[in-house]
Order: structure tokens, then C-alpha cells, then sequence
């Protein structure tokens, strides 16, 4: 097993992947500020089809001019610009409610994301953290919410996306960027989707059927023993094994 998956990270886990996924935005900014930003936002807009939602980020990135954390931080007078902009079941008002939370976090808060994050790590619940820090932010705006973007560890969600942004903030390789270190690769979590759950469990990897967060921890403990220091390297091998019928 563990040389048909590391046969597929090799496969898989080039600069060719970067095109057709959400981390293609992650790979467009030089400022750290500017990636972190995108990133984030790239992150949570990545459900439906992907080249749904990476034509919407395209709109999305050109109404901020490609100046994502300067674009935020002067959201107040910016706001206006996502009037109409809808993405499924995402509406402007949450957007704008979303990118109130971020210009609270960088302006009043003076805190970046990797700080943050670097915040809940040391509480020992970095995920239950953020998403809360989001949620507490929307409860000062009444009539706006995007907590649907926002799932809960705490209420069985599996932190898909999120755990996602980590993997690129975290791991290096010719993907993932590494920036932030006040983790290590090995503490992460497997994003996981319909395809990494389906391809996950039809090689006898998982054996929980919900796609929750039980079954992330039980699909990156097994994940481990075929490399504990970089387990979720093997997320490139099972979603691109899914997404190709690999």
C-alpha cells in the first residue's frame, strides 16, 4: 500500500497540480501578507466544481486590483465593490460580513492569520479557535453571517478547508509553500473530501462511512504509518486518484 501511495504523491504532487486547484492563488502574491490573505479566502471558497470557483476567485482577486491584504484592510470604504457578487449559496452580505471579520482581525486586533492560528495551537484547539473567532465576529452583525464557510470540529465537521490552508502554510514542496512554522508537518490533518473519503475507503484506509471529523483523525492516524513525519502528503495520492479515477 504504502508504495502505491507514495507512487502517486509522485505522480501527483508537481507544479502541474497547481493550475487546476484553489492553492493556484496561494502562487500569485510574493508579499506573505498578500498569500495568507488569498490563501485563506481561496481556501474557503473551494466546494462545487473547481472551475466554478476558480473563475469566481479570479472576479473576486480583480475587484481587490490583486492587493488582497491591502484590499482588506481598507474594507470599510471598500465594501460597496462586492455588491451583487454571488457564488451558490454565498451572498454579498456574507462576503462582506467575512471580510469585516479579517479587517477587525488586521486593523483592531493588529493580528495577522499566522498569528491566529499560532494563538489556538497554544491553547491546544487551533481549529475550535478559529472558527470561534469567526463566529463571535459575526454575532456583532446582525442580519449578516457566513459561518456556513466556517465549519466546527466541535459539531462533527471535518475542517476540510481549513485544513487545507494548513497544509499549504505548513508543508514545503514544489505545492505547498511553507511559510509558517510553529507546527510541523507531522501535527496536521488530511483534508478530506467526497474524493479522498471515497478512494480512502475502497483501499481498506478508512473504515468510518460520514465524511466528519472522527474520520479525519482516523484517516491521518493511519496515514502515519506509512510516513509519520509528513503524513498528509498523501493527500495529492488520494484526491488525485479520485478526481482521475486513479
Amino acid at each position: 500500500m504504502k508504495e502505491y501511495l507514495d507512487k502517486l504523491v509522485k505522480k501527483y504532487e508537481t507544479k502541474d497540480f497547481i493550475k487546476d486547484d484553489p492553492v493556484l492563488f496561494a502562487h500569485k502574491f510574493r508579499d506573505k501578507k498578500d498569500i495568507e490573505t488569498a490563501s485563506f479566502i481561496a481556501a474557503l471558497f473551494a466546494f462545487g466544481k473547481r472551475e466554478a470557483f476558480i473563475g469566481k476567485l479570479n472576479t473576486l482577486f480583480a475587484l481587490m486590483e490583486n492587493k488582497p491584504y491591502d484590499f482588506i484592510c481598507e474594507f470599510s470604504k471598500n465594501s460597496h465593490l462586492l455588491d451583487g457578487f454571488v457564488y451558490r449559496f454565498v451572498k454579498d452580505t456574507d462576503l462582506i460580513c467575512f471580510f469585516n471579520a479579517l479587517e477587525k482581525l488586521y486593523t483592531k486586533d493588529k493580528m495577522t492569520l499566522e498569528e491566529l492560528f499560532f494563538e489556538g495551537e497554544k491553547r491546544g484547539k487551533m481549529l475550535s479557535y478559529v472558527s470561534e473567532y469567526f463566529y463571535l465576529c459575526q454575532r456583532h452583525a446582525p442580519g449578516l453571517g457566513f459561518c456556513h464557510l466556517f465549519a466546527r470540529p466541535d459539531k462533527g465537521g471535518a475542517m476540510k478547508r481549513m485544513n487545507m490552508f494548513l497544509r499549504w502554510m505548513v508543508r514545503k514542496g514544489p505545492v505547498d509553500l511553507g511559510l509558517w512554522d510553529f507546527i510541523k508537518p507531522c501535527e496536521l490533518l488530511i483534508p478530506l473530501d467526497v474524493h479522498v473519503g471515497k478512494v480512502s475507503r475502497s483501499l481498506g484506509l478508512l473504515d468510518r462511512k460520514a465524511n466528519d471529523f472522527k474520520s479525519v483523525l482516523e484517516l491521518t492516524q493511519k496515514l502515519k504509518e506509512f510516513d509519520p513525519k509528513d503524513p498528509i502528503k498523501y493527500d495529492f495520492a488520494l484526491f488525485g486518484a479520485g478526481v482521475n479515477s486513479d
